[in-house]
């Protein structure tokens, strides 16, 4: 799985506070800190993708 941040995102940090392992806040956005998502965090990357509140986190189709 991979994912993605797009522009809308808000820096809200939802995504860093579940997923640390994956996500870290940038300057201006959220960033994704892996190419590859470890199978073993999978369900916290859904969780965000499923709680972002302005939907900035795209799986991307592989």
């Amino acid at each position: 799985m991979k994912v993605e941040i797009n522009e809308d995102c808000i820096l809200c940090g939802l995504c860093e506070d579940t997923c640390p392992e994956v996500f870290v806040m940038g300057d201006e956005f959220a960033e994704v800190i892996v190419d590859e998502v470890p199978e073993e965090h999978e369900e916290a990357v859904m969780q965000s993708v499923e709680e972002c509140p302005t939907e900035a986190i795209i799986v991307v189709e592989e």
